[in-house]
């Protein structure tokens, strides 16, 4: 399971067809939009419960996140390092 911090106004696309887009929430709600195909079969998971299609247990189903190793971890903060440093000197680049 992916597990991302996202801002209003932000997407995430999904393959080549589905966007989805946060379109902001409050501290109980999310407010998002969902770009795709007709020929996609998208439900809420209330629905699927509504209408037997899943039970109470496996619409609230979700897979526990691993956690991130600290290789992974160290190589993440080299990449985002390497980023400010390169936007730091664009930034100075543009300032002279």
């Amino acid at each position: 399971m992916l597990k991302l911090t996202v801002k209003p106004g932000e997407y995430l696309m999904i393959g080549e067809d589905i966007k989805l887009v946060f379109a902001g929430g409050s501290a109980n709600n999310l407010h998002i939009l969902v770009d795709a195909p007709k020929s996609m079969n998208i439900a809420r998971s209330k629905t699927l419960v509504k209408y037997g299609l899943a039970t109470e247990e496996e619409a609230g189903r979700h897979y526990k996140d691993r956690g991130i190793s600290d290789e992974a971890k160290a190589r993440i903060g080299a990449i985002l390092m390497e980023e400010r440093q390169k936007a730091g000197a664009k930034t100075r680049q543009a300032a002279q």
